[in-house]
């Protein structure tokens, strides 16, 4: 989306992890004032459907899970640097190397793990919720997790300048909240530009 965005594509309001929006407001691609966060997404661990479920109570844990995988799967997004970053940290991103699976953009995670593709995938959770094939073996335990802000933001050349807005207004409000945690996120107030 992002290349979407700064190839000239005209969007009326786009959806994406905070310090990519904050880039894109400073580069003119938002409409000044308009970015706000809304949502907060961890990080979990999704199975194929019926296997067992991997230890990830604590750091140790969830590298030994890592380790033991026969192959592990990660987005292209913020919850896939974060992996690689993990795997760096504990000097096993070489030894990885051939069992690890990045998804393709605009191939979600949860499909490669549910086709049998990937033992192990990581993604946010409101990415992995509802797949069919798939479980959730958990969220990433507290040490190791990292937390996406979310922010909404309307383009500089919207069509629907005042449509984004009320989108917006409805995004970072007290109603949006329910379903917020319905698709595995937690609400976050309106935190404007």
């Amino acid at each position: 989306m992002r290349r979407r965005v700064r190839a000239g594509e005209i969007f009326d309001l786009v959806v994406l992890a905070d310090d990519t929006m904050k880039q894109l407001e400073a580069e003119g691609w938002l409409k000044a004032g308009s970015r706000a966060a809304f949502a907060e997404s961890e990080i979990a661990v999704a199975i194929r459907s019926g296997a067992k479920h991997p230890a990830l109570a604590d750091e140790a844990a969830t590298r030994a899970a890592i380790l033991a995988a026969k192959s592990i799967c990660y987005s292209t997004g913020p919850s896939g640097t974060h992996l690689i970053r993990l795997l760096e940290k504990w000097g096993i991103d070489q030894l990885m190397s051939g069992r690890i699976l990045k998804a393709p953009p605009g191939v979600p995670v949860a499909t490669l793990v549910a086709s049998g593709e990937a033992e192990l995938g990581f993604q946010q959770l409101s990415e992995l919720l509802d797949v069919p094939g798939i479980e959730i073996a958990g969220p990433l335990p507290r040490e190791l997790q990292s937390v996406t802000l979310f922010s909404c933001g309307a383009g500089a050349r919207a069509f629907n300048e005042i449509g984004a807005q009320d989108l917006i207004g409805y995004l970072t409000s007290v109603d949006a909240e329910a379903p917020k945690r319905r698709c595995g996120m937690k609400p976050v107030r309106s935190l404007r530009g």
